[in-house]
């Protein structure tokens, strides 16, 4: 099968590998790509979100099946313009994707399938949100309505804060505002992440993952697009995944469905364990990043034929199966992420890094100059994961990987995995 893959991160590098794996492929495209996809396949020079030159591509080179990495071109329409062409596509509808690109329209999923989910409100005005924010007062958060690369929620802990964020992101369409905020209560408790694959009508769970947001360690600074993972998070084993996917994913699947939009994809859950019970933060429709390159460095089936069993809707014959073992992604970033990164620095040691045991590297912003040399080129740059027997074996390959990398723009978190461990920052 032709496969046209479609992004340029870390996530997508992993499906990439994945995706090689399996003895259906007979030819994979991922557009627009990096050097680290490039070693696996063709890459194309088209940009993630450019849904028709994406199709286009599709129709003239035979592709069997599009598989979409990234949130935006589903928002944008590419399941449904592959649809149009007659080429499969693993990935809901824009309709569908509504799920993702907007918070107001999942918390009225979740409210009419009686999914639980923190109390919340949509505000259009500024003068009105400021209000509801001193009435509810603090800690409080407020979420854009729209798509904002990970970056568009905060967890504001004063009512000045609350307001900062309020006046950012109803102004700032960049961070996916375009003047609508969702503002809900805080959860408490342990937030992990939940992937599942549907077909419309049914889900089977892929697992859980547990993302690590903010840029400084112990969870201080701004929220990133996500600067490490592990898999599977301690306390929430598969039972406990699988009564999570029945309260909280497949009631909204129903509501989808008899919409008559149905959901066909990968469908990421984000939770917090409350004392109460789990409750939805946010829906995602799509892998997460670095939850991808945590998840798949454990699979052992041939994703190729799950996902052309969830585009057929024949989920129950995926064969999905994961290996027991603990994994964790460590993610470099340039210097200043999540603001402007430093970028052009030379990138060295990925081949030593992987040269011990478990150990994995995906690229994210990368770039080949004309000399040859890997060069970081944006915000989050490279993933250097690991598996073992233990979450801390594999933490302790993964941090060892990332010694052997040279990058004199790189920064990391060094406390991946550390909380799960109970242990302090070496």
């Amino acid at each position: 099968m032709r496969v046209l893959l479609v992004g340029s991160g870390g996530r997508e590098h992993a499906v990439a590998v994945a995706l090689a794996r399996s003895p259906l492929l007979t030819g994979l495209f991922t557009a627009p790509g990096n050097p680290g996809t490039a070693s696996l396949g063709t890459n194309v020079a088209i940009v993630a979100d450019d849904v028709a030159h994406l199709v286009a591509f599709a129709r003239a080179e035979r592709i069997d099946l599009v598989v979409p990495g990234p949130e935006a071109p589903l928002v944008a329409g590419l399941a449904d313009a592959c649809a149009a062409a007659g080429i499969a596509c693993a990935g809901p509808s824009a309709a569908a994707a509504r799920l993702e690109g907007s918070k107001s329209f999942t918390k009225e999923i979740c409210d009419e399938a009686g999914i639980p989910t923190a109390r919340w409100e949509r505000f259009t005005d500024a003068a009105s949100a400021r209000a509801f924010v001193r009435r509810r007062g603090a800690p409080i958060v407020i979420k854009a309505d729209g798509l904002a690369a990970g970056k568009g929620v905060v967890v504001a802990q004063s009512v000045a804060e609350a307001e900062a964020a309020i006046a950012d992101m109803m102004q700032d369409t960049s961070r996916g505002g375009a003047g609508a905020s969702v503002i809900e209560e805080c959860l408490e408790g342990e937030e992990v992440s939940l992937f599942a694959f549907c077909d419309g009508t049914d889900a089977v769970l892929i697992g859980a993952a547990q993302d690590h947001k903010r840029i400084g360690e112990g969870d201080t600074g701004p929220n990133t697009g996500g600067m490490g993972a592990i898999s599977p998070p301690p306390g929430f084993g598969p039972e406990a995944q699988e009564r999570a996917l029945e309260l909280l994913v497949r009631p909204a699947l129903a509501v989808l469905a008899r919409r008559g939009t149905p959901f066909r994809g990968v469908i990421f859950a984000g939770l917090m364990l409350t004392t109460q019970g789990p409750k939805l933060i946010e829906y995602n429709v799509r892998f997460g990043d670095p939850e991808a390159q945590a998840l798949l460095l454990r699979l052992e089936s041939d994703l190729l034929a799950a996902l052309l069993a969830l585009c057929g809707g024949r989920l129950a014959e995926s064969g999905l199966r994961f290996s027991a073992q603990a994994s964790i992604a460590v993610v470099l970033a340039g210097r200043g992420y999540p603001g402007q990164p430093a970028t052009g620095g030379a990138i060295t040691g990925i081949e030593a890094a992987e040269a011990i045991a478990g150990v994995r590297v995906f690229q994210a912003a990368t770039v080949l100059d004309a000399a040859g040399v890997l060069r970081g080129s944006g915000g989050r740059v490279l993933s250097v994961c690991a598996t073992a027997d233990t979450l801390a074996d594999a933490r302790d390959a993964a941090y060892a990987g990332v010694a052997r990398i040279e990058w004199s723009d790189g920064i990391w978190r060094r406390d991946i995995g550390v909380r799960a461990l109970g242990r302090a920052t070496s």
